[in-house]
């Protein structure tokens, strides 16, 4: 992909829009195009502007002031329209009756009367002002797991690109000792790597894959005839920190999050759920067992 290829996918690529494919021969396009970058850190502040921007509230009357001004419609008078053709003639048109009219009939000797307040407009701005505060407890309420559920969609989208593209594995070893040392001056951190043959899940190799718009390291097990895709987030980098959660499910594909010696963690295979809680409990055995660590690298 060249810069041409890249920039309209831009808007696109912050927004998150684009197909895991897309995505990555953009992400691949980036790593080496400076100007490529910077053309995305424009975006992603305009994006970051926009979401800061203060609310300015509807000044109170405006509903009122709207509400007044809208001209009068034609309503259809069933009692005159029922009437024969001669007596019709002699019945006076139904009088045009406006918006506000309708919202209260007995608007004319209401408005007319001094301190009344037509209830129609009361209830109109009680219905907006409902409207509004609903509005902002759904997107408080939301928010938050909107974003995780498109982060659960980039784990399993990244799942699924490696297991139909064949580049599921970067460095195949069973040694953990192969495999974690590949890992060097590829990302900035040293993810721990452990065997769990024993337990059911050997270690078949590993890989980089991008997650969150982060390069992250990826630890690939077996468990019988399916592969387990672990995925392991430094401090402070790509992946929600959050506590530990349990087994959920995504496409046909089971998840599993959690914490442990300081990293987060993320598992996703097409077993069941019980295989990801199986890999996790002998993790966190060897992890307790002080026998692997984490290493951040300078």
């Amino acid at each position: 992909m060249n810069c041409d290829e890249a920039r309209p996918l831009v808007d696109a690529s912050v927004d998150r829009e684009l197909s895991a494919a897309d995505e990555w021969r953009v992400r691949e396009h980036l790593a080496g195009c400076v100007p490529c970058r910077r053309a995305v850190a424009q975006v992603e502040a305009i994006a970051r502007i926009t979401r800061e921007a203060p609310y300015h509230r509807a000044p109170d009357g405006l509903a009122a002031r709207i509400v007044a001004a809208l001209p009068p419609v034609e309503t259809f008078d069933a009692e005159v329209a029922n009437q024969p053709p001669r007596a019709a003639d002699r019945v006076k048109p139904a009088r045009n009756r406006g918006w506000r009219e309708r919202l209260w009939p007995q608007w004319p000797a209401a408005a007319g009367a001094p301190g009344v307040r037509a209830p129609g407009l009361a209830w109109f701005g009680s219905a907006i002002l409902l409207l509004c505060a609903l509005g902002v407890t759904v997107t408080l309420h939301l928010r938050t797991p909107a974003a995780d559920s498109a982060f659960v969609d980039e784990i399993v989208a990244s799942h699924i690109r490696a297991q139909i593209s064949g580049r599921d594995l970067d460095v195949i070893s069973t040694d953990r000792h192969t495999v974690k040392p590949w890992f060097n001056g590829r990302i900035d951190y040293a993810p721990p790597v452990e065997d769990f043959t024993a337990q059911g899940f050997p270690l078949v190799g590993g890989r980089l894959d991008y997650v969150g718009r982060e390069r992250v390291a990826v630890l690939v097990y077996r468990f019988r005839k399916h592969v387990i895709d672990l995925y392991v987030f430094p401090p402070g980098s790509a992946g929600p920190a959050q506590h530990a959660a349990p087994p959920r499910a995504s496409d046909g594909y089971s998840l599993l999050r959690w914490q442990a010696a300081g990293m987060t963690w993320w598992a996703v295979t097409d077993a069941g759920p019980d295989a990801l809680v199986g890999l996790r409990a002998a993790l966190d055995t060897r992890l307790a067992d002080g026998s692997t660590g984490v290493e951040a690298r300078p």
